[in-house]
């Protein structure tokens, strides 16, 4: 054989050179752009409105680009709320579920990105073969013949126009997708933790209300009791403050259901039995804080919901380019070669090798449409993820408006039930010191006793959903994460 000339040389490499450049940057998909949605300069709702609402517990968070960061959580001061978010994140089985599915999905990465490179596959073999006649007890052989061949083969598809190409960034997309959704699970698990912390906290205040009243009530049962037996009151006032008392009871004992209900929710979020979790008894006492709600164009990079749409849309996208890859031809690039010989010492020499390499072609020419129906088929997915990404963002700004004024306007009303439970107390006092001086009956009493009582629940219950607003409102806003957290393309393709 002939070597080759330096020119030769040169003019082989750059044949392959340009082989490589033309099969990496032939890439026949669309390129991806993400999808546009205008974002208003500021949230409607963001504003306090009056004094009221500050003297109430609500300000705005300054400065107005504030955001929050790391463990949300710990904004609202509790303690015991820090723990069990802590441990949520160790036990929780729904987050555990969603971690493995991102594992699967960057083992599709990887295996994806395997079609990349050629495959090579080895096959040894040895056989031996003869012919013989056969005696009374015994079996001769007349001539035999052995072979012995090690041999390799090596077979490519070049990824002329993107298909593989395309097929491993959807998959990549795809992992970030589920990496996405696996934060997108982690927020919302955090944050049912602390709505249901801070709803249980409620039922132990209103545990709290109905324990005083029930005090209350039965010293007033008592009093009414005296008075009857003075001659001063009747036997119906004694049943109608027996009636209130026990009426009070029944609420007290009935506080303990939902209770118990909410401790086991928070049980089922840190993966434990219900049976062998509890909480110890403490009334709300947490107080609202500051939260930074940023502006709404920050909210498409702070939410992982957002971020899921928007992968799924890029996940689309190549998938239409896997599909119009599909009009052009497919090469293959086969060799093989080893050594073969009938004597197992001459099988590394010169004489036993051999070797073979070819190259093949095949287009579709009549496929009565079917390529066509499939790109026009993933562009309509692509289309509808668009909007869907659209509609997804349209709803975060929904939530954030909704939580906003849900916490501006619980602040307020909680200031105005404040007053209202000052003079039902106050109510309350008069009639009694009237019914004591016998100037007015005990049905006055009761009045003002159920008009306290009634206030008393509204204004803990009230308390209670604006520590349940302020924490749906920080998942609204994302709940401290964003897409600088998001694994990239070479994360989710490297071994874990």
């Amino acid at each position: 054989m002939n070597a080759r000339t330096p020119a030769q040389s040169l003019l082989m490499k750059s044949a392959c050179a340009a082989l490589l450049v033309f099969v990496a940057g032939c890439n026949v998909g669309p390129k991806y752009q993400r999808a546009s949605v205008p974002a208003p300069p500021a949230y409607k709702e963001s504003q306090p409105g009056s004094s009221d609402a500050q003297a109430g517990g609500w300000k705005q968070a300054d400065p107005q680009d504030a955001m929050l960061r790391g463990k949300w959580w710990e904004i609202f001061g509790d303690p015991e709320l820090n723990q069990l978010e802590e441990s949520l994140l160790i036990n929780d089985q729904n987050l555990k579920e969603y971690f493995q599915n991102y594992m699967a999905a960057r083992a599709v990465v990887r295996s994806e990105h395997a079609s990349l490179f050629p495959s090579v596959t080895a096959a040894p073999s040895y056989s031996r073969q003869g012919t013989g006649s056969a005696s009374t007890a015994k079996l001769e052989s007349s001539s035999s013949s052995t072979s012995t061949e090690l041999v390799g083969d090596v077979s490519w598809e070049p990824d002329l126009w993107g298909s593989v190409r395309n097929t491993l960034r959807a998959d990549q997309n795809a992992a970030q997708v589920s990496a996405a959704n696996l934060a997108n699970e982690t927020l919302s698990e955090q944050s049912s933790l602390a709505q249901y912390y801070f709803e249980l906290r409620g039922e132990d205040a209103l545990q709290q209300v109905y324990d005083n009243t029930v005090e209350s009530y039965k010293q007033y049962l008592e009093l009414t009791k005296t008075l009857f037996k003075s001659g001063v009151d009747t036997d119906e006032d004694v049943a109608e403050a027996e009636t209130n008392l026990r009426g009070a009871e029944a609420n007290a004992v009935a506080v303990g259901i939902t209770r118990a209900q909410y401790e086991h929710a928070i049980a089922l979020l840190l993966g434990k039995p219900a049976s062998s979790f509890s909480l110890a008894v403490k009334p709300l006492s947490a107080k609202l804080p500051q939260i930074p709600t940023g502006l709404p164009s920050q909210l498409l990079e702070r939410r992982p919901d957002i971020a899921a749409a928007e992968r799924t849309m890029a996940e689309a996208n190549a998938y239409i380019g896997v599909q119009k890859a599909a009009y052009y031809p497919t090469i293959s690039l086969t060799g093989s070669g080893g050594t073969q010989s009938s004597d197992i010492t001459q099988l590394l020499g010169w004489p036993a090798r051999f070797w073979s390499i070819g190259a093949s072609a095949s287009e579709t020419l009549l496929d009565w449409g079917s390529r066509k129906a499939n790109v026009q088929n993933y562009e309509a997915q692509y289309n509808a993820d668009v909007a869907s990404y659209r509609e997804t963002v349209l709803t975060a700004f929904k939530e954030v408006e909704d939580y906003l004024v849900s916490c501006r306007l619980l602040s307020e009303q909680i200031q105005k039930q404040q007053l209202a439970v000052d003079a039902a107390q106050r109510y309350q006092d008069i009639a009694t010191t009237r019914y004591k001086s016998g100037v007015d009956t005990y049905l006055n009493v009761l009045t003002a006793q159920n008009t306290l009582l009634t206030d008393r629940e509204s204004l803990t219950t009230l308390q209670m959903n604006q520590m349940v607003s302020a924490v749906e409102l920080i998942a609204a806003l994302g709940g401290g994460w964003d897409t600088s957290k998001l694994p990239t393309v070479s994360e989710v393709t490297k071994k874990p």
